[in-house]
């Protein structure tokens, strides 16, 4: 069995995570626990608020505990809200307080993007427009160029939260672009695990989205390889290895 850890802010779409669990079809146990959120606002002064060394520390006995092997900060506003350096000294500090090895949902879907192979990629983020733009900034640091930015101008995970298919599909349509090698769907409190081979139908190339990039993110950290068709491309890389 392997265990894997997540620190989710708040309450909004944590039921992917059972769902996805359920998906990967092997002996992998997503374990998931609720940090505090403080004010619910997709404004820059809250998300570092929300991603402080000290909210995240507080979680680490329980992750401890757990039995998790990798922990994965399940927030992808609260990470690159720190910019590239500043979201690496995040997980640092992280991995020193629980132990374990760590990452952010920013930076799996950087690593995710590389293994889909996209260089160039839409934005189809549910944040205002300064939001995005942070998010465009910390991609361009890692080497990859957005080629398309949509903001929806939501301002709480509440809000995003309430999003069905059909709205979280016309956003990425209205964010892809012809040289997009993949469309990203920031957000964790967005639901989308139910959604990821409908995106990819329609659009007709990779979507990555937060909690789906978050679980291959701890997948990776923990040095496992799924072959979960139903969770999108990203979870059809070879070479396969289930276990």
């Amino acid at each position: 069995m392997t265990a894997l850890g997540f620190l989710y802010p708040g309450h909004s779409a944590e039921d992917d995570y059972p769902r996805m669990e359920q998906l990967l079809g092997s002996d992998i146990r997503l374990v998931l626990i609720h940090t505090d959120i403080g004010e619910d606002a997709h404004r820059e002064d809250a998300l570092r608020e929300l991603g402080t060394p000290e909210r995240l520390a507080a979680s680490a006995e329980e992750l401890r505990l757990s039995g998790a092997e990798a922990v994965v900060w399940a927030c992808t506003s609260g990470s690159f809200v720190y910019g590239w350096e500043g979201a690496h000294e995040q997980v640092r500090g992280l991995a020193r307080a629980a132990g374990l090895p760590a990452s952010s949902t920013s930076f799996g879907f950087v690593h995710a993007a590389r293994e889909v192979g996209a260089r160039r990629v839409a934005i189809a983020a549910t944040y205002p427009e300064d939001v995005a733009a942070l998010f465009a900034a910390f991609l361009k640091d890692a080497g990859l160029e957005a080629v398309s930015v949509r903001a929806a101008g939501v301002v709480t995970a509440a809000e995003a939260a309430s999003w069905d298919g059909e709205r979280v599909l016309a956003l990425a349509r209205a964010a892809d672009h012809p040289d997009a090698d993949a469309v990203l769907v920031p957000d964790t409190a967005l639901h989308t695990a139910s959604h990821l081979k409908t995106l990819e139908a329609a659009l007709g190339k990779p979507v990555l989205t937060a909690n789906q990039v978050t679980v291959w993110e701890a997948l990776r950290l923990a040095d496992r390889r799924v072959n979960a068709p139903q969770l999108g491309a990203l979870f059809t890389r070879e070479p396969v290895v289930q276990v």
